[in-house]
């Protein structure tokens, strides 16, 4: 199977929507709420996408400045297509995109918590949050 990458800020709320079902990430994004998934698309700085044939089968989204720091806030990887690296090329070419200078940082999925030192990357002890106000 050939994936094809590519940075696509213009991507559309339904093929993010149907890619975040199919990963499995729908459980923990609004995707019944159109408005606020256009928002989130619309804002983000940096939206890489795997593709094969037309297919979307992955995605990633980031917000950076470009200099310091990059939060990777989505990384969703069709689970049919999962465990074949393009969750790892994904990642990469987001931060190659933003700024290898940057800190690249995330929050993970439960399901996902063992993936990420996998890949080489460092967990960080000292995350603070403030939930989301609805």
């Amino acid at each position: 199977m050939f994936v094809h990458y590519d940075l696509e800020p213009d991507l559309s709320p339904e093929e993010f929507i149907d890619v975040l079902v199919r990963s499995s990430l729908a459980e923990r994004r609004p995707v019944h709420d159109r408005d606020t998934i256009r928002r989130m698309l619309s804002f983000a700085d940096v939206i890489v996408t795997a593709r094969s044939d037309e297919l979307l089968i992955g995605v990633s989204r980031a917000l950076t400045d470009f200099a310091y720091c990059t939060y990777l806030s989505d990384l969703a990887v069709d689970v049919r297509h999962q465990r074949q690296g393009i969750g790892r090329e994904l990642i990469r070419r987001t931060h190659e995109a933003a700024g290898w200078q940057t800190t690249l940082l995330l929050l993970a999925a439960p399901k996902a918590q063992s993936y990420y030192p996998h890949i080489g990357m460092t967990k960080h002890e000292s995350c603070w949050i403030i939930p989301r106000q609805t």
